[in-house]
């Protein structure tokens, strides 16, 4: 027996165990912001005491388009672009009903038709590409896959997002937020949330959403989310120019407490579901595992498929 082989199939196993919670962290969130789509009335009542919705909790695109990252990385290690874009493109095809947006399904439709994702992803917005936040709305899991190299984590989520989102911008929202898992996932007792959000600074390219980010370094952690919010934006426009630095920073601002973090970002309202998803994604992986998630809300959330539930 090789030892070494050993080690590297344990190591893949802890691996997926992180992807994993931070799918669970991930579905979660993104099941409970959708259930804020409601009138203003319930949600500021249920702001106000704190009241989480009654089940069940449905996820949405998001959390589906996690799960193809996850498998993808189960069955690959890495990703590999053709076979996530054929997940995608299958998940879809299986479940349109999940929330996908306009320009998404116009992607995944035709790749379902046998468009290769890379003339697919680049046709859109005049060729441009898309810069909204479904790139970063489904990397949490790669920061807890490649935790430990930085480096990897934003080349892996760099690929990820491609498959959907030729445009800088939207690849750069897919980086930072995998780094923010990863930094998360290896978070000791002294650290902060302004080391997360220096080391996303780090790794995140130049251009707007990096601008968003140093804007929320500066301003700091003590901030309203609604303010925040109204300075950076949270996901009204589906950018990732107006999600990932208001998401990322709600991360920093209380990557301890799962639950807490949560209702913080959902306080700021915008899109809720995705922003609630980022924020799953990376603080389960700081909060000692699903423990930080608390039990009523993993019951309360849809069932994830058959092969994530044992």
């Amino acid at each position: 027996m090789n030892p070494n082989s050993d080690k590297l199939a344990a190591d893949r196993d802890a691996r997926l165990r992180r992807a994993l919670l931070s799918l669970q962290g991930l579905s979660v969130g993104d099941a409970f912001g959708e259930k804020f789509f409601v009138s203003e009335q319930v949600v500021r009542r249920r702001l106000e005491h704190r009241d989480p919705p009654p089940p069940p909790w449905f996820w949405t695109d998001d959390t589906a388009m996690a799960i193809s990252i996850v498998r993808t990385l189960r069955d690959c290690g890495r990703i590999d672009r053709d076979h996530l874009a054929s997940r995608f493109a299958q998940s879809y095809n299986r479940e349109p009903h999940r929330g996908y947006g306009g320009m998404a399904r116009s992607i995944l439709r035709a790749m379902n038709e046998g468009v290769s994702w890379k003339i697919a992803s680049a046709q859109v917005f005049d060729g441009m590409g898309s810069y909204g936040n479904g790139g970063a709305m489904r990397a949490g899991p790669l920061g807890g896959y490649f935790a430990g190299s930085y480096h990897e984590a934003a080349a892996q989520a760099r690929a990820s997002a491609q498959v959907t989102h030729a445009h800088e911008e939207g690849q750069a929202g897919a980086i930072a937020v995998a780094v923010a898992a990863a930094w998360a996932a290896q978070a000791d007792d002294a650290a902060t949330g302004e080391q997360m959000l220096d080391t996303v600074l780090e790794w995140t390219p130049e251009g707007e959403t990096r601008s968003g980010l140093a804007r929320t370094r500066r301003l700091g952690l003590d901030l309203e989310p609604e303010h925040m919010a109204g300075l950076v934006g949270c996901g009204w426009r589906v950018s990732a120019q107006d999600t990932v630095p208001f998401a990322v920073w709600c991360a920093a601002r209380a990557f301890r407490n799962y639950q807490d973090a949560l209702w913080q970002t959902t306080a700021a309202l915008g899109d809720v579901d995705t922003t609630c998803a980022i924020v799953g994604s990376i603080v389960a992986l700081s909060t000692h595992g699903e423990n930080g998630i608390p039990a009523e809300w993993l019951a309360a959330r849809e069932s994830l498929p058959a092969d994530f539930n044992h």
